[in-house]
């Protein structure tokens, strides 16, 4: 069929396509796929709200923050209501830090119109209304805990939020949920359209 013929009257036609050398063999040994971790990916709106929090020195993870703070903070902060059922570790953006304070925190979020006590020490900041990406990991042993944290921070760095219509919005907090072995490990990073 010339060229004419076809752009008078497109009918289905059958096209070469080359594969290309690494694609030679039409079969290929099925990959062993056992230590593929899964993350979950969705996006998730959070009202604005406030957040009870407990500053650290310069604590730019969990470990050193606790060596800064102590571990009894996690115990406070389960014991107040939470607007999402849980209390959040957050890396706080430069505009939500005080002087010489840490840049990871531990706290609880809040309606927007709390006015309820803070315990000694803790701060209170207002966050805006945002959306962000979820990544959650699969159920995990307790004492893969790390693993399981490690493959869910790699996905996420590795992801780019523009194949769904988004950026990464590095001017609200990344939130960590607590590591649990049964739901898997959460976190979440803000993005805007």
């Amino acid at each position: 069929m010339n060229p004419s013929e076809y752009a008078r009257n497109p009918v289905p036609v059958t096209l070469f396509v080359s594969y290309g050398v690494k694609f030679r063999e039409l079969r290929k040994e099925p990959s062993n796929m056992e230590n593929v971790k899964n993350v979950f990916i969705q996006v998730v709106r959070k009202p604005q709200r406030k957040v009870i929090i407990k500053r650290g020195v310069k604590a730019a993870e969990y470990f050193d923050y606790c060596s800064e703070v102590g571990c009894d903070v996690w115990g406070t902060l389960l014991s107040m209501d939470s607007l999402c059922g849980e209390p959040v570790c957050m890396w706080l953006p430069e505009q939500y830090k005080t002087a010489n304070t840490s840049t990871y925190v531990m706290g609880v979020e809040v309606s927007v119109d709390y006015d309820g006590s803070i315990p000694d020490g803790f701060d209170i900041i207002t966050l805006p209304e945002a959306d962000y990406l979820m990544f959650q990991g699969e159920p995990f042993a307790e004492e893969d805990y790390c693993d399981a944290i490690s493959a869910v921070q790699t996905a996420m760095n590795r992801y780019a939020p523009s194949v769904i219509g988004y950026h990464w919005d590095d001017s609200n907090p990344r939130i960590q949920l607590e590591p649990k072995g049964d739901r898997g490990y959460i976190e979440l990073r803000a993005v805007s359209k």
